[in-house]
């Protein structure tokens, strides 16, 4: 530390002092502003950079969060729409079973029917047939009883004994 003392020049510690504040100066004067503008911009495209990217996360989760309802909304309406085809293809079925039962019953009523007037019709010929039948056999009988004399007067005679006079 003496060495030093003993080395000091005032004169040119006043000049090294005088360049040193002119040197500040100039750098004040002329780099210091800009220096600091362009810090101040650096700075504030940062901070602008962070809030667009914060902006753009929130914006994101907005938009998740519709995709999301959006989602849940059309999964809801798809269920809806499945359970209305549902229901509409059961109606369906459960039309067209009634309508085949009905048309069933309809056809089958309409067979008993066809059925009984073609029995009814059977029997009335049946009935026809036997009465031609019984009226031939009565004539042929009664040709071969009526062509003998004798046996035509026991005829009569039974049968004015087989009626009662009131």
């Amino acid at each position: 530390m003496e060495t030093l003392i003993n080395d000091f020049s005032p004169g040119l510690f006043v000049v090294q002092t005088i360049l040193l504040l002119g040197l500040i100066f100039l750098l004040v004067k002329f780099a210091w502003k800009p220096i600091l503008t362009s810090l101040n911009e650096r700075e504030e495209g940062i901070k602008g950079a962070l809030d667009a990217a914060e902006k753009a996360r929130a914006e994101m989760q907005n938009l998740q969060a519709d995709n999301d309802k959006l989602l849940k909304e059309a999964r809801a309406e798809r269920e809806a729409m499945l359970k209305e085809a549902r229901e509409i293809k059961e109606k369906m079925i459960a039309d067209s079973k009634e309508q085949a039962k009905v048309e069933g019953d309809k056809m089958l009523k309409q067979a008993q029917a066809a059925i009984e007037s073609e029995k009814k019709a059977a029997v009335a010929d049946i009935k026809n047939q036997v009465a031609e039948l019984s009226v031939e056999i009565a004539e042929k009988v009664l040709k071969e009883q009526l062509s003998n004399k004798d046996q035509q007067l026991k005829l009569v005679e039974s049968m004015l004994g087989d009626v009662k006079l009131n």
